[in-house]
């Protein structure tokens, strides 16, 4: 267990994540009065001011008040399997009930059905093979035929997601978002297998509530980024099985294998998440396992030929992004990154909650993961496996804000790292959990009741 010290660094932590996001709030509010396109009319976030209610509001209240008051206590004693399911269970009830809270319509059925989200060009997609072939040449804006926004902003795996979706007989935004759910909301228990996996089962245990109830949780549902959140997460969970196992006999070969598969779907998920690599090799540092690395490598290797084979090439499709990022009428054009540079980490910062500012500052203080353990298995190697994950995490985060590619939008475009730190609040000691889990619940009900997400 974390021991009970550093409370007052972890409220000052919380603190300086507030003020961040107050002060983003602020000259965001000023940059817009002076017809600064900051394109977004909540800034930080892409929101409106709108207090509101609705279905799932009861419903998000009891569970997280279950979870607050009894949470952290079944983390502890529940055997793992059986809390690994509550927990999928309970993250699930959660993220649909905070979807919920705008309505079926608005917060689940209609979220991805927008002129510029993925849905408004499936059915162009007439021959799946042509729209590969194809693909690049539609990406860039101000030509006919040119894909919508979001298409054209991703490689082609979302849209084929959701083709195939569609050619099952579920079409439409109901099913796609109830995808996207169901997956996304998982990201937590795969997060909390990959620490188990690495030896750190203390700090899953303790980080799964947060993990359960994070406020990143009210954009999970419903957008493709949750998606891309939780087959990230559970790729590097595959792949951290993989390497916990003391051989590479058949069941971690496949487990590597399915890993790899998993990571090398990311890559035509979202062109950021190439920044993901960083995961998978902390994985191979935590467990000083190099072979399991390299079986999930040639799975990764698999799925890039696959693509291109099919007449696809990452390369030049980002090539075709990033021109049309800049294009006049794009955002990436006309939003100012002197602000964005740091407002993104204020986005960042409600994404995590008062609980994940906390917990990074005890992630990365000296002498913090000395003092949490699980025996027989000691060792600073072990103990660090928390500390590489989040770090891995944090470095993606800072390179794609630093790139000018990531300018507004990244509450729900860092899911995919985010959910990574949230692992943090682990450490957090066991006799504030409550305080710190009645935190998330505050910040993440008060921003789901007081705004309108775009998201």
């Amino acid at each position: 267990m974390a021991v009970d010290r550093g409370l007052g660094a972890d409220l000052v932590a919380a603190g300086t994540a507030a003020l961040l996001v107050t002060a983003a709030a602020v000259v965001g509010a000023r940059l817009l009065d002076r017809g600064v396109p900051l394109h977004v009319d909540a800034p930080p976030l892409g929101a409106q001011w709108l207090p509101h209610a609705g279905a799932g509001t009861v419903v998000a209240v009891l569970i997280a008040l279950l979870v607050v008051m009894r949470g952290a206590e079944l983390a502890a004693r529940l055997p793992w399997r059986p809390l690994l399911a509550l927990s999928a269970v309970t993250s699930l009830a959660w993220t649909m009930s905070l979807a919920l809270i705008d309505g079926w319509q608005r917060g689940v059925a209609d979220r991805l059905t927008t002129p510029t989200e993925y849905l408004h060009d499936v059915p162009r997609v007439t021959d799946i093979g042509a729209m590969l072939r194809t693909f690049s040449e539609h990406i860039q804006g101000l030509q006919p035929g040119s894909w919508t926004t979001h298409v054209a902003g991703h490689p082609p795996g979302v849209l084929l997601i959701f083709v195939m979706l569609d050619r099952l007989g579920l079409p439409g935004g109901a099913p796609a978002a109830m995808l996207c759910i169901l997956i996304g909301s998982s990201a937590a228990v795969a997060v909390a297998v990959t620490l188990n996996a690495l030896g750190a089962g203390t700090i899953a245990r303790a980080a799964l509530p947060f993990g359960v109830l994070w406020p990143g949780a009210i954009w999970v549902g419903a957008s493709a980024d949750g998606l891309f959140t939780g087959v990230l997460a559970w790729g590097v969970a595959l792949l951290a099985i993989g390497a916990a196992r003391e051989r590479l006999d058949f069941p971690a070969a496949a487990a590597s294998a399915a890993g790899g598969l998993l990571l090398g779907a990311t890559l035509f998920l979202s062109y950021g998440l190439v920044l993901a690599a960083l995961l998978p090799l902390t994985v191979a540092v935590a467990s000083r396992r190099i072979v399991p690395l390299l079986v999930a490598g040639a799975a990764v290797t698999a799925v890039v030929t696959a693509f291109a084979a099919a007449g696809f090439w990452w390369l030049d499709g980002y090539q075709q992004v990033t021109i049309r990022y800049y294009e006049p009428g794009e955002y990436g054009l006309v939003r100012p990154y002197s602000y964005w540079l740091w407002a993104n980490l204020a986005c960042l910062a409600v994404v995590l909650g008062p609980a994940g500012a906390a917990g990074l500052r005890r992630t990365f203080a000296p002498g913090e993961l000395a003092a949490v353990g699980d025996a027989p298995h000691q060792g600073w190697w072990y103990l660090k496996s928390p500390q590489l994950l989040c770090a891995g995490a944090a470095i993606a985060v800072l390179t794609a804000d630093l790139s000018g590619l990531s300018k507004g939008e990244v509450e729900r475009i860092w899911l995919p790292f985010a959910v990574w730190l949230i692992a943090a609040t682990g450490l957090l000691p066991a006799r504030h959990a409550r305080w710190w889990l009645a935190a998330q619940v505050v910040l993440a009900l008060g921003v789901n009741h007081l705004l309108l997400t775009t998201w």
